[in-house]
C-alpha cells in the first residue's frame, strides 16, 4: 500500500520528491503528473534526441512515452525510482520509432555539449576547443554503424546496463558488449586529438 502524500498547496512547490509526485500521479492527480513530467522533460527530450538522431522523432518518442507513463504509473512498484523508469520508457519509445522509420539527421548540440565538460566557461580558448571536440564527437558518432552508435548512446548517455542495451537492440548480452566495445574503440581512436 502506498503512503499518502501532501496535497493542494504543497504540491505547487517544486521541492517535492519524485516518489511523492509519482504516488500522487498514480492516484490520478494530473497536477502531480505534470510536475513530475515537467521536472524530467528536458532530460527525456535530450536523451530521445540522442537515441533517434532527430529532434522531431525525439518529440514523438517523448509524447508517446508521456502517455505510457501516465497510463502505467499505477503499476510502478518503486515510486522512488520514477526517473529511471521514465527514462526506460522513453528509450523504448525512441527505439520503436527508429525501427519504424529512418530518423532525420538532426543533432541537439546542447545534449552533445553536456557530454564534454568545460572547466572554465569564460575561457574563449576552452570554449572553442570544446566546441570543436563536440563537433568531432558528433561526426565520429555519425560514422559509427547504427548498432554501435545506439549501444554507445544507451550506455554513455542513458546509463543502461548491458542487459538493457541487449533488450533494446534485440541482441544477446555478449553481442551488445561487442557492439559497445567496438564503438568505444572507434571513438577512442577518432577522438585522440581531443585528449
Amino acid at each position: 500500500m502506498r503512503a499518502s502524500a501532501p496535497t493542494g498547496a504543497a504540491l505547487a512547490g517544486a521541492d517535492l520528491p519524485d516518489s511523492t509526485l509519482a504516488i500522487r500521479a498514480a492516484d490520478g492527480d494530473a497536477a502531480a503528473f505534470e510536475s513530475l513530467l515537467r521536472r524530467h522533460l528536458p532530460l527525456m527530450t535530450a536523451y530521445a534526441t540522442r537515441l533517434t538522431g532527430s529532434r522531431a522523432d525525439a518529440y514523438d518518442a517523448v509524447q508517446e512515452a508521456s502517455v505510457t507513463i501516465w497510463r502505467e504509473l499505477p503499476r510502478l512498484a518503486e515510486p522512488a525510482a520514477a526517473k529511471g523508469w521514465m527514462m526506460k520508457i522513453v528509450s523504448r519509445k525512441a527505439f520503436d520509432l527508429i525501427r519504424a522509420r529512418k530518423p532525420a539527421a538532426d543533432v541537439d548540440d546542447e545534449a552533445v555539449s553536456a557530454i564534454l565538460p568545460v572547466d572554465d566557461a569564460a575561457d574563449p580558448a576552452r570554449i572553442v576547443g570544446a566546441t570543436a571536440a563536440v563537433d568531432g564527437l558528433r561526426e565520429a558518432l555519425a560514422r559509427l554503424p547504427d548498432l554501435q552508435r545506439q549501444s554507445w548512446l544507451l550506455r554513455e548517455i542513458g546509463g543502461e546496463s548491458y542487459a538493457e542495451i541487449a533488450e533494446h537492440l534485440g541482441l544477446s548480452v555478449a553481442a551488445a558488449r561487442g557492439q559497445l566495445a567496438r564503438a568505444r574503440e572507434t571513438l577512442t581512436n577518432e577522438m585522440e586529438e581531443w585528449r
